[in-house]
């Protein structure tokens, strides 16, 4: 490797991934699952020397194992179980689940296939090892530092500000950066920074990154990402996909009861999810979470919802967690924050503030037990489903319940 190892840790992960990992051991062990790398910038492009770091630090992930501290860890987390705490103690990621190749298009091509035990694992520092190394091979990496540290200065006076200028109150906040994070270096120092001031009307609760919590001390945040819906729903063929919401939430309840409890509403639609988020799963889950669309209206017509079952939208969380900066969220805080709990989960904008314009990568599942899964958020373009016969069949599914399923 011409660089430092960017993955040092199998902690260095995101929250998400260990709740739904723990609830995929314990009824979705047999499913197989296929993820697929993809760049939406149209102007960018990886090396082939880049492609061989990439290629060489992921084999380098591949080689760690959770330590025993690691492990004591997770096990003080009220809802993590013994059984998969032992199971971690044995588990390793594959390098032989991964396919690294160059592409005729942005250079890069990942796909991995395998267990969905061990392909969602790979997802998050997958991501991050792509997003370092393209910093450090592509750009003067001390000048991007440079900006990020100046950014994040600023970012820390907005928030604790008084008086006239630039100022922020934007309540309860986490760091969700880790998957396109300018480096490890520069998450650690923003979670090092943001955990060690006080702020007027703003309070930093925690990080996705599993590995910063422990070490500074704070919550590692995260539930169930839009693979979990997807999979849950659309992986036993058997199911119509229109109700992936109520088979997700059936299968996390399950696993969970009234813990760790934050439905996320988008993956087919937040129309589709409100007709099983009914009496009994809104009671049951603290809380929901926002990842398309606008987030004012999504607020309004949880709020509505929430009230229409008779339950006080006051005893929920409404988390925000899309393409947030202090502006957006400050703006979202003063609208809904007399009305519901209000949380945030920024990310890039804390992670990787520089100069030069973020990478937006993702890597999403593609197929489940054979066959296409696909997810159809509250605005285009962010799913990523290889077919499109699929995509047409989901959401004629969605049409169909939608205008007959009362």
């Amino acid at each position: 490797m011409r660089l430092n190892q960017i993955i040092k840790s199998l902690l260095e992960t995101d929250m998400y991934k260990i709740s739904m990992g723990q609830a995929i051991y314990h009824q979705f062990s047999d499913y197989k699952t296929t993820w697929s790398f993809k760049c939406r910038n149209k102007d960018v492009y990886f090396a082939e020397e880049m492609v061989e770091e990439i290629r060489q630090q992921i084999q380098a992930y591949c080689s760690l194992r959770f330590t025993e501290e690691e492990l004591a860890y997770l096990n003080e987390i009220k809802w993590m179980k013994g059984s998969y705490i032992d199971f971690l103690r044995l588990w390793q990621p594959r390098f032989e689940d991964f396919e690294i190749t160059t592409d005729a298009g942005c250079g890069l091509s990942i796909e991995t296939k395998g267990t969905w035990l061990n392909t969602s694992m790979y997802e998050i520092p997958t991501l991050a090892i792509v997003n370092e190394v393209y910093f450090r091979m592509a750009y003067d990496y001390d000048v991007l530092f440079a900006s990020f540290q100046k950014r994040l200065a600023e970012k820390v006076n907005a928030l604790k500000a008084e008086g006239e200028g630039e100022k922020y109150d934007i309540g309860s906040f986490s760091e969700f950066g880790l998957r396109r994070r300018l480096s490890a270096e520069a998450q650690e120092l923003a979670v090092k920074t943001l955990s060690e001031n006080k702020y007027r009307d703003s309070t930093f609760v925690g990080t996705s990154n599993i590995y910063l919590a422990k070490q500074y001390g704070l919550t590692p945040v995260g539930t169930m990402a839009h693979e979990w819906i997807m999979c849950v729903g659309q992986g036993n063929h058997k199911h119509n996909p229109a109700y992936s919401n109520w088979y997700a939430m059936d299968a996390w309840i399950k696993e969970y009861g009234i813990l760790n409890g934050v439905a996320l509403t988008d993956a087919i639609t937040t129309d589709c999810f409100l007709r099983d988020f009914q009496l009994t799963y809104a009671t049951l889950f603290s809380g929901v979470r926002h990842d398309s669309g606008d987030p004012f209206a999504w607020g309004d017509k949880m709020i509505r919802h929430y009230e229409g079952l008779g339950i006080d939208p006051k005893t929920k969380t409404l988390l925000f967690s899309d393409s947030l900066d202090f502006k957006k969220a400050s703006e979202l805080y003063a609208y809904f924050k007399d009305r519901a709990r209000v949380a945030f989960g920024i990310g890039t904008y804390i992670a990787n503030d520089t100069e030069v314009p973020a990478l937006n990568i993702v890597m999403k599942t593609t197929a489940c037990n054979g066959m296409d899964v696909a997810k159809i958020s509250d605005v285009a373009g962010k799913g990523m489903c290889k077919n499109p016969e699929y995509v047409n069949y989901l959401q004629r599914c969605i049409d169909w319940r939608m205008n007959n399923d009362r």
